[in-house]
Order: C-alpha cells, then sequence, then structure tokens
C-alpha cells in the first residue's frame, strides 16, 4: 500500500492531486496562474472545497486565459456571482479579474510568469526533509517576501499563508513527508 502525506483522505481525486500533482514543479505559465487563483479561492476554506470545484473554476474563468479574463465585464462578474460551480464571493471572483491585470503586466515585462513566480526560491526547489506533519510550517520567510511582492505587482488574496501553500502546490517547495512515496519522485532533477 502506498504511504502517503497525512492531509491526503480516501476520497479518489485527493489521492490522484497529492500523487500526480501536488509537489511537482510546475513551470507552465497559464497553470501557474490557475493555481494561483484557486490558492486565492481557498482563503478560509479547504483545499478539497476548492479542488471539487475545479473543472467548475475552469469553465467559469475561461480555463484562467488571463487575455480573455481581463476581457470579462461586471455582467459576466454578477453571472459569475450566480454560478453554483464556484465559490460565489465577490471579492475572491474580482480578484481573479484582477490578478489576470498583474499577470499581463508582468508578461508585457518580457518576464516570463514562470520566471517571475520561481524568482522567489532562485529558480531551485526548497526540499525539506519532514518527519510529521507538525514540523510542516504555514508560513516562511520566503512566502513572506512573496507575498510582499505580489500585494505590490498589483495581485490579491496573497496572503503568505496563501503563498506558502501555492508554494508547495507548485513544487517550489517539496512539502511531502519524507516517509511519503511521493517525497523522492517529487526532487527536482
Amino acid at each position: 500500500m502506498m504511504k502517503r502525506c497525512a492531509w491526503v483522505t480516501e476520497e479518489p481525486l485527493y489521492i490522484d492531486y497529492h500523487d500526480l500533482e501536488w509537489g511537482k514543479p510546475l513551470y507552465d505559465d497559464q497553470r501557474l496562474f490557475e493555481m494561483l487563483c484557486l490558492e486565492g479561492a481557498q482563503a478560509g476554506l479547504s483545499w478539497w472545497t476548492i479542488l471539487q470545484r475545479r473543472e467548475g473554476y475552469r469553465r467559469a474563468f475561461a480555463d484562467f486565459d488571463p487575455a480573455k479574463i481581463v476581457q470579462f465585464d461586471e455582467d459576466t462578474v454578477q453571472a459569475l456571482m450566480q454560478n453554483e460551480e464556484i465559490i460565489r464571493n465577490q471579492l475572491k471572483i474580482r480578484s481573479v479579474l484582477t490578478n489576470a491585470r498583474a499577470y499581463l503586466k508582468i508578461l508585457e515585462s518580457g518576464q516570463s510568469f514562470s520566471d517571475y513566480i520561481w524568482q522567489f526560491v532562485d529558480h531551485q526547489q526548497v526540499v525539506n526533509h519532514w518527519d510529521k506533519p507538525g514540523e510542516v510550517p504555514a508560513t516562511t520567510e520566503i512566502s513572506t517576501q512573496m507575498s510582499k511582492q505580489l500585494k505590490k505587482d498589483g495581485f490579491k488574496f496573497v496572503g503568505p499563508t496563501i503563498c506558502y501553500a501555492y508554494m508547495q502546490a507548485v513544487g517550489m517547495v517539496n512539502d511531502h513527508l519524507t516517509t511519503c512515496d511521493c517525497y523522492e519522485a517529487c526532487i527536482q532533477k
């Protein structure tokens, strides 16, 4: 039987997310943007709540294509507020539009979003060696710095805790427990 991190439930969707995505280095600009928006949507909720709605979020937000999202008007925002496939929190919905604009400014500067995000860890995955769930932090100095810079650059719902969860999710940090079978597989080679 496969050993997994303690937070994984028996839900197949959760198992797949843990085994196939969480902690694996991600470099695709649009998917990095998607994960940042989804982590923001999670604020105050569980990741499971968002993961179950991820396909609905993709449909609602044009597969997280920032060029399309910046075209959303007030009617679109109001329609999203009625969309039961996503969390209908107006601030979180509007943050995706705000984040799309900030994302496009990064690209307009000549930098890829991947380079922008990975700069916070000097383009090298941080590999931690946690044996127990209680050892894994909720924030770090790096996630705090990342949060400050993202906010300065116009992003919303990017506090230090959200940034650290994001860093874990996209593999900037390998926080699989050392006892987890995914630990070695997620180390950036």
